[in-house]
């Protein structure tokens, strides 16, 4: 694997696992900071179907579930055929790191390096999101709803 073709993101988030790990996985929960749909079922071979911008779904499923300390699923673009579902890994790990939790994201699979930058972009700021969330903020309406990302497709 090529090291360039990998996405890794940190963020510390001000709150416990349990919650960290409920927004990411929880249907109505993720809602609170991405996408306008969603239909997951946290465990091995479960779905994970979210339409992150209301324009555009990612699917694929989970691989690995353990409960407060780790997700990994597969993850890709409905109709795409540069990054279609399941193409790629998404392992996230939640680390407790006093006050709140060390979020560790990578994301493998990805086909050329623009697609890695266009996803790195959008995990920075649905993170950010993820983080408001967690904390007891609003993010308010995402900036990103409407967008396709045809152009990267």
């Amino acid at each position: 694997m090529q090291e360039a073709l990998v996405v890794r993101r940190e963020t510390h988030i001000q709150a416990p696992r349990a919650a960290v790990f409920a927004l990411l996985t929880d249907p109505e929960k993720i809602l609170r900071w991405m996408g306008t749909q969603a239909d997951t079922k946290a465990e091995p071979g479960g779905l994970y179907l979210v339409n992150v911008t209301g324009a555009r779904f990612a699917r694929g499923s989970f691989r690995e579930v353990v409960p407060v300390h780790r997700l990994a699923y597969s993850f890709g673009w409905e109709g795409s055929e540069i990054v279609p579902p399941g193409s790629s890994l998404i392992e996230i790990d939640l680390i407790e790191q006093p006050p709140g939790t060390l979020l560790r994201l990578t994301q493998t699979g990805l086909p050329n390096s623009e697609q890695c930058a266009g996803h790195a972009e959008g995990w920075a700021h649905y993170l950010q999101r993820l983080g408001q969330v967690a904390s007891g903020r609003d993010p308010g309406p995402d900036p990103w709803l409407g967008r396709d990302g045809s152009s990267s497709s």
